[in-house]
């Protein structure tokens, strides 16, 4: 897999409505570092916020 920017990860992930298990891997490595920016932590939690409010599907 190519290594994606947060923003072009986010873009694809809501522009398929799907987010894969390994997406989600990711974004949690990402997430849990000390080296993401502002700008990338509110990304990843509009994925949280989508997926609790059942506005994106996790698929394998």
């Amino acid at each position: 897999m190519a290594i994606q920017s947060v923003e072009e990860m986010v873009a694809k992930i809501f522009a398929t409505r799907r987010i894969t298990r390994a997406d989600q891997g990711v974004l949690m490595a990402m997430f849990s570092g000390n080296n993401i920016s502002a700008h990338d932590k509110m990304l990843i939690n509009q994925i949280y916020d989508a997926l609790t409010q059942g506005r994106l599907r996790v698929v394998e």
